[in-house]
């Protein structure tokens, strides 16, 4: 194989430089719109990458791990194109729909702000690795540092590995969630060796030299010094070990920001894959609520936070598989407005159902701009006219962008008459 020399065109949706080719596109990890580079091609990847003319958008990447973590796959682009290439994966999820709107600049995102994080570990001879995956890849890179993350979480790291090596299975991997709390960490491991029984003792010492605020093992909290507390707007929510939150706290305000606009007004909303009340316990504070969720921990957070709150509106809670299940139009005629904000499969049976109601607004949340433009098609398509799309930024470094959007019914479509049909 010989080097060629080419110039990379686009920057593609996985952060991956492109060169549109007349066989195709060539992907070359690394590389920025505008860069020169001589490399070996392999089939659709360029190998041995060598850049002879850089990019003004270049930087230098702040992390030592850059070139075998799988995490960050953009840290060395300048933030105005960064935040530029954010808001047009949105653009562009949404014009492969057919949805011609404006969207609003990004939110941006800043480094050391990332409460949540899933790491692995694994054994490698008798030491133990903690931390990512490399790109495309099972194998495991060991950190030491993690710029995106909240600093008592990269400080903890060495009391992570020591706990993780004492609850590696004999085979494959280890997940830990961790999660900075305001009464510290939260940390959950699941996959665990069933001997872990045998060390509780000396796992919950660990825990307290660490000053963990909890800690989980397979589903069984070993200790919680203290209930691990998140504000909801002025409610303190304890949330499942391991489950689900909002990844940056800046982001959870800005989505939440968001929500209470679109809903505005509305005397009764339906929060659809609320999760542990994000959005919910915010909600209640100006309307009725119903919170419909699948998880029934998350259900049993929401109502164990709502019990501590002074000053919510009625604030209703049903356990719910809305994929199988969705709301139908006749359960949403009496809300005046519906929250969804479902995994990364998007809400296309609810949407559908949404699409033949005659709820007045929508908001839409996601974390796959693809699935929600799919599900925003459908309820254009129904009668709902989009107001707004904005992207918020809180997974720094990576392909990944949170996206808001608020959609109204038309004013003559008619109460009782959508347009959309099953």
């Amino acid at each position: 194989m010989t080097q060629t020399e080419l110039t990379i065109n686009s920057l593609g949706h996985r952060g991956d430089g492109i060169v549109h080719s007349e066989t195709g596109p060539i992907f070359v990890p690394g590389a920025l719109p505008g860069e020169t580079f001589t490399a070996v091609l392999d089939g659709t990847r360029a190998k041995n990458v060598q850049i002879t003319k850089a990019s003004e958008n270049r930087i230098a990447p702040v992390c030592r791990h850059i070139n075998t973590c799988g995490g960050c796959s953009v840290q060395h682009l300048a933030a105005p194109a960064y935040l530029a290439w954010k808001r047009e994966l949105a653009i562009k999820a949404l014009a492969d729909r057919g949805i011609e709107h404006d969207v609003e600049a990004v939110l941006p995102c800043t480094p050391g702000s990332r409460r949540r994080a899933v790491f692995s570990a694994t054994r490698a001879g008798r030491h133990t690795l903690l931390g990512y995956h490399e790109k495309a890849s099972n194998r495991l890179v060991d950190i030491s540092e993690c710029p995106v993350l909240d600093p008592s979480i990269t400080k903890a790291l060495p009391d992570l590995k020591k706990l993780a090596g004492g609850l590696l299975p004999s085979k494959g991997e280890l997940r830990l969630t961790v999660l900075a709390t305001t009464a510290g960490l939260d940390v959950a491991f699941e996959k665990a060796d069933k001997s872990y029984e045998k060390k509780i003792a000396d796992l919950s010492v660990q825990a307290a030299q660490a000053d963990l605020a909890r800690l989980t093992v397979n589903g069984e909290t070993l200790l919680e010094i203290r209930p691990p507390l998140l504000d909801m707007g002025g409610s303190a929510l304890t949330p499942p070990p391991g489950g689900f939150v909002q990844a940056t706290k800046d982001a959870e305000e800005a989505l939440s920001a968001w929500v209470l606009k679109g809903v505005g007004k509305a005397k009764q909303v339906a929060d659809l894959f609320a999760g542990s009340g994000t959005f919910a316990l915010r909600l209640a504070r100006q309307a009725k609520v119903h919170a419909v969720e699948g998880e029934a921990p998350a259900l049993k957070a929401i109502d164990t936070a709502l019990r501590r709150s002074q000053g919510l509106k009625t604030l209703t809670m049903e356990k719910r598989d809305l994929f199988r299940s969705p709301l139908i139009a006749e359960e949403l005629k009496d809300y005046d407005a519906v929250v969804f904000d479902p995994p990364r499969a998007g809400a296309q049976a609810q949407a559908e159902q949404l699409a033949n109601s005659t709820v007045k607004t929508v908001v839409a949340v996601s974390c796959n701009p693809a699935t929600f433009a799919r599900d925003l098609r459908i309820l254009i398509d129904g009668g709902y006219e989009l107001q707004s799309v904005t992207p918020v930024d809180q997974f720094l470094y990576s392909r990944h962008i949170e996206v808001v959007g608020i959609l109204t019914r038309k004013a003559d479509d008619g109460a009782g008459k959508p347009s959309w049909r099953l």
